[in-house]
């Protein structure tokens, strides 16, 4: 890691626009160029540790949702800490077991997993399978008895809970993709005789993401104890209990109210009280979300007939979230003056009138070239961007305790362009047979 642009304040993690881990954002935005993807260690380490404490005399395995954040960086922080992973993709397998987390702490969700991926899952040996639907799960039974092995897996339960959340980040109702029914599960355990090479002996429950009240957990939490009863009483033990992610983070200051984590763990003891297995959780936003920000520069004001528009380097390419999900994220000047407070929509440079982060935001008053700080940008930022317009992903930087490290490169336009083929030179394609 680099020194060269720490503050006089390194124990604070973000007190200030202008400060974030001990380092001093103008001075990285200098040097690193903007837009530009930051995370702070000490917060995600800090996060990790409460929702250990609160685990403490638990049997539970923490693995971190790779889809939050999949940077190697991070992914080895989460290692680093005795923490597992939860994977949606072959391509989130390898980067955590490159990040150094164990096969055996991985567990493998969506509805989605292809054959191919199922196949590689098991030859690395991951701790089990959430499975959601009958097809996979016979699509397991038979990769697993071709391998002779046998796959441990989890059936995720869809309980019809709605966790007050924005539409499409909501996982757990029936109308939703995800897991199956108590009534379709309860016929996988009794046709489980059929499956020699599946070792069901685990139960899932995910029901969304930025989930702000205890009540929607403590819902699917009990149906899911009532179902090991039942499994229980006929015959069935079950091992683990998966209660899934979806604790929530303040996006909108003095507006959003998230949960404390011990609130949290207290409603997962009382509800699963008689279960004495390992409970394993899948927490994603709420350990990295509040410790990344995006900074990005003013292009230029445009002062319109209706309004003014803040014209910024960073667009809806670098975080989707607010085009996708009307969702708010919290900007603040870091640059240092500025005029009296001036009402802006703030907007990317992508052709796109969903480019735009925020409407009606008070600021000082931006001029080109003033640095901007995009709050909480650590979940689902860099994880969902793309290169629409051309515009090549942009640069991640882990920060910690006044230093900080280049964690992915920024990418040029020559590696944006480097798989596409171009015409022979002839003018005419070359075509394969069909």
């Amino acid at each position: 890691m680099r020194n060269a642009i720490a503050n006089d304040s390194p124990g604070q993690y973000l007190s200030q626009p202008s400060d974030m881990d001990g380092v001093d954002l103008v001075a990285l935005a200098q040097r690193e160029s903007t837009p530009l993807h930051v995370y702070s260690a000490s917060l995600i380490r800090e996060r990790i540790v409460a929702l250990k404490t609160a685990l403490a005399d638990l049997d539970a395995l923490v693995c971190f949702a790779v889809k939050a954040n999949p940077n190697i960086a991070v992914l080895q922080l989460m290692a680093q800490h005795g923490l597992g992973a939860d994977i949606v993709s072959a391509g989130e397998l390898r980067r955590a077991l490159r990040a150094g987390i164990p096969a055996g702490r991985i567990v493998f969700s969506g509805v989605g997993k292809t054959l191919a991926e199922i196949d590689e899952a098991l030859a690395a040996g991951i701790l089990r399978f959430n499975v959601e639907s009958r097809d996979e799960l016979e699509s397991l039974q038979r990769l697993a008895q071709r391998r002779g092995a046998v796959a441990r897996a989890a059936v995720r339960i869809n309980p019809d809970v709605d966790a007050g959340t924005h539409a499409k980040i909501s996982t757990g109702k029936a109308e939703n993709k995800f897991g199956v029914s108590i009534a379709e599960a309860r016929t996988w355990f009794a046709d489980s005789v059929a499956l020699p090479n599946v070792s069901m002996d685990g139960l899932h429950v995910h029901i969304g993401s930025q989930i702000l009240a205890l009540r929607p957990f403590q819902l699917a939490f009990e149906q899911v104890a009532g179902f090991r009863r039942e499994l229980a009483a006929r015959g069935h033990a079950i091992e683990s209990i998966d209660v899934g992610g979806g604790l929530g983070v303040c996006y909108r200051e003095g507006s959003d109210r998230p949960m404390a984590v011990d609130a949290y763990v207290a409603t997962m003891r009382r509800a699963l009280c008689e279960f004495k297995g390992r409970i394993i959780l899948e927490p994603g936003r709420f350990l990295v979300a509040d410790a990344g920000a995006l900074l990005t520069r003013v292009i230029r004001v445009k002062h319109g007939e209706q309004r003014d528009f803040l014209i910024l380097d960073a667009a809806m390419n670098d975080l989707q979230r607010p085009s996708l999900y009307d969702a708010w994220h919290d900007i603040e000047r870091v640059s240092a003056g500025g005029g009296p407070p001036t009402t802006y929509d703030i907007v990317g440079p992508v052709c796109e009138s969903a480019d735009t982060f925020a409407r009606d935001r008070r600021l000082p008053r931006c001029e080109a070239g003033d640095l901007l700080m995009i709050r909480n940008t650590g979940a689902y930022g860099a994880s969902m961007a793309s290169t629409f317009n051309s515009r090549p992903l942009a640069a991640e930087v882990l920060l910690d305790h006044g230093r900080y490290a280049v964690v992915r490169q920024r990418q040029t336009i020559d590696e944006l362009t480097a798989g596409e083929v171009a015409l022979a030179e002839d003018g005419g394609l070359k075509f394969r047979s069909a």
